[in-house]
């Protein structure tokens, strides 16, 4: 099952802002592009390097860590195959913006410590 979670308000994030935060233990970049809301985990699936300083072009997200590019709309890479950055759907919502996140995914924090 689904549930939304606020995350901020659009006027927080203007054309071209990102903010970051973080939702049932994971951290999460949203993006405004273009006037178009986009989410997605602050994690490259090719090493798990923060993303959340990454160059934007256009809708794609270059990596800082390797320069791996990915379009932010629908986590996939330029080109054929590839590896895929995991995306959350975000609306706005009368000026909130909304997270939509699955129960399933959701588990307890693991420590940083262990």
């Amino acid at each position: 099952m689904s549930r939304q979670i606020l995350v901020g308000s659009a006027d927080e994030i203007t054309r071209g802002q990102r903010k970051l935060v973080f939702v049932d233990c994971r951290s999460v970049v949203l993006f405004n592009i273009d006037g178009e809301f986009h989410a997605v985990e602050n994690s490259c699936p090719h090493n798990g390097a923060s993303l959340a300083g990454g160059q934007i072009e256009g809708r794609l997200l270059r990596c800082p860590a390797h320069g791996l590019r990915f379009d932010v709309a629908t986590g996939c890479m330029p080109g054929k195959g590839g590896l895929r950055l995991a995306t959350l759907p975000v609306r706005n919502v009368g000026g909130r913006l909304e997270l939509t996140v699955d129960d399933a995914a959701a588990g307890p924090c693991r420590s940083q410590l262990s």
